[in-house]
């Protein structure tokens, strides 16, 4: 059984708190972060060699973005993708050792506040992001877990009002049917959606302006997709909702996938 786990932490450092209680609590093998917010030297690498995450992958920068990768299994940096095409740290890929594994961790751009490339140049970077990841999924041939924060929920049932979020970024549809391309590209499963079909409740994120009124406006966000072989071999899916209400905490939760291998 192999445990992964990918969260959205909106800060590592400020929130390492929450995170050594998640991996205490639920303990997967792999946990794949975005939105780390720091450079790999001043990564918590010593809380986590403490709790037995003594692999990592970390590609950082200073205040923004970034993504880590942190193991109780060995792993090798298998790539960093700059598919913003401008410098950003938004993806890293590892592989297990032993098993062939690749993990790919991304955080793509949210895309800004208007669903116009022509007025809004970062959902234009946003679709060109998702374009450039099409293409090179469309050239993988070995077991890959594409997993992080994509920052599209694609089913209508995927958030709190379909209609009312129709022109909201993150759930229009131009980045539904770009998002369904890259899913094309390689056959990709989604986990999410396997093991918990629509239409049933799924969220992964809430507002930090909404959710302290009790609302449940949610949208699936945080996404785990597979290549088929390795979707095959999925046994369970989890979203870890409670640290939703941690203190000082993220505004993503925990998904958690099960394989048997």
């Amino acid at each position: 059984m192999l445990k992964i786990a990918t969260w959205n932490i909106n800060s590592v450092r400020l929130r390492m708190p929450q995170v050594e209680r998640f991996l205490t609590e639920h303990a997967p093998d792999v946990l794949c972060l975005q939105e780390i917010k720091t450079i790999e030297e001043l990564f918590p690498h010593a809380a986590f060699e403490a709790l037995g995450y003594t692999h990592r992958a970390v590609h950082g920068q200073k205040g923004y973005h970034g993504v880590a990768t942190v193991s109780r299994i060995p792993l090798r940096e298998y790539s960093r993708h700059d598919w913003q095409a401008n410098g950003e740290a938004r993806h890293v890929g590892v592989e297990l050792t032993g098993s062939g594994l690749v993990i790919e961790n991304v955080y793509i751009p949210a895309g800004g506040d208007v669903a116009d490339r022509e007025v809004n140049a970062k959902f234009g970077q946003k679709l060109d992001f998702f374009e450039r990841m099409t293409r090179w999924a469309d050239q993988l041939d070995r077991p890959t877990l594409l997993l992080g924060d994509f920052n599209v929920a694609p089913l209508e049932c995927d958030v709190y009002d379909h209609k009312a979020l129709l022109k909201v970024v993150s759930h229009t549809p131009l980045e539904v049917e770009t998002l369904a391309r890259l899913a094309e590209a390689h056959g990709w499963v989604d986990l999410g959606r396997k093991h918990i079909p629509a239409p049933q409740r799924n969220y992964s994120w809430w507002s930090y302006r909404t959710y302290w009124q009790g609302k449940d406006r949610g949208r699936r966000l945080d996404h785990m997709w597979a290549s088929p072989e390795l979707a095959a071999s999925s046994s369970g899916h989890q979203i870890i909702e409670e640290t939703r209400l941690w203190e000082q905490c993220s505004d993503h939760v925990p998904l958690i996938t099960e394989f048997d291998l």
